[in-house]
């Protein structure tokens, strides 16, 4: 049970952490000293797509479940487990990936375009 219960959180952690990736900079227009945060998460998922890096809370999850006696994540992790083909098709996996990045640098340019506008207004 207590297994299965570090699997779990490892999940809702991992769910929130990819709304923040993808999320994150509309927070940031509320509260723009987020944004370093968002920042440093924004560059930590890029390094785990961009490079391979696996994400801590994958390893959590599968050591949970596998304790757990679940089945665990698939070697390919968390995203291709609980969205690729069951959220969008396996092919579109790269335009999602664009997408979200293009959405990020699009609040983070928002962002920079409203802190020009306030530094030119004092």
């Amino acid at each position: 049970m207590a297994y299965r219960l570090i699997a779990d959180t490892a999940m809702v952690l991992h769910m929130a952490f990819l709304a923040y990736v993808v999320l994150g900079g509309f927070i940031a227009w509320r509260w723009p000293r987020t944004f370093w945060i968002h920042l440093g998460v924004a560059l930590y998922a890029f390094g785990i797509v961009l490079i391979g890096w696996e994400c801590p809370l994958t390893h959590v999850e599968r050591w949970g479940r596998d304790r757990a006696g679940q089945e665990g994540l698939p070697p390919t992790g968390f995203i291709d487990h609980y969205f690729t083909g069951v959220v969008y098709p396996e092919e579109h996996l790269g335009t999602v990936r664009l997408a979200a990045a293009l959405l990020i640098l699009l609040t983070w340019t928002v962002l920079a375009v409203r802190g020009a506008h306030r530094l030119h207004r004092t």
